[in-house]
């Protein structure tokens, strides 16, 4: 027997909200932008995760375009099950792939997600996780009516961190050994940003 306990709170997002349409395109600037990712995709994925610091902090490997496209499949379907999204990072005027962002563990209930981003070596360094992550928080709170998003990274990735507090993600504090990567368990830094920082 199933139970079921009525809940007194809506859910922040309403179900049904993400999937009742197409995964959107999300404008960054007059030179980057957010598609939905493409089987077409798949070798920019292979290298990706041919790279040493990608494979570090992301603790995966692509063995093939195949298997990459495998993960693209997937990616389009966690749109539809509303548990993810994908982007790629692309330059706006020849669609290259630059990186990946992604909204993660999508808890519409409580409108939480997690961000999580990576980008290819070749684009490092021009603050384009920055305002990747920038553009995402902006369609998540705004169109998509989340509430809190929160960016965890190793202590030792600080990379990372200065994308988040880039990207306006408050540090909240450090979650001992709560990221299993591939020389042991890190102690990952917590950073989140809320629906009410963007109207401060």
């Amino acid at each position: 027997m199933m139970w079921f306990m009525p809940s007194l709170i809506p859910s922040t997002v309403p179900p049904g909200r993400l999937r009742r349409s197409a995964q959107p395109s999300i404008g960054v600037s007059d030179e980057l932008s957010l598609r939905p990712w493409s089987p077409a995709d798949a070798p920019a994925v292979v290298e990706a995760f041919e790279d040493p610091t990608i494979q570090r902090w992301h603790g995966r490997h692509a063995a093939s375009e195949d298997e990459a496209r495998e993960w693209i499949a997937g990616w389009g379907e966690e749109w539809e099950r509303e548990t993810a999204a994908h982007w790629a990072i692309v330059r706006t005027g020849n669609r290259e792939v630059l990186g990946r962002i992604s909204l993660r563990d999508l808890d519409l209930f409580f409108g939480q997600a997690e961000c999580a981003y990576w980008i290819l070596p070749g684009a490092r360094g021009s603050g384009v996780a920055g305002r990747a992550v920038t553009a995402v928080a902006g369609w998540a709170f705004g169109e998509a009516g989340f509430h809190r998003l929160e960016i965890m990274h190793s202590v030792a990735n600080t990379a990372s961190c200065r994308v988040a507090a880039k990207a306006g993600f408050a540090w909240e504090g450090t979650k001992r050994s709560a990221g299993p990567h591939a020389d042991g368990w890190h102690d990952m830094h917590l950073h989140a940003r809320i629906t009410s920082d963007e109207r401060r």
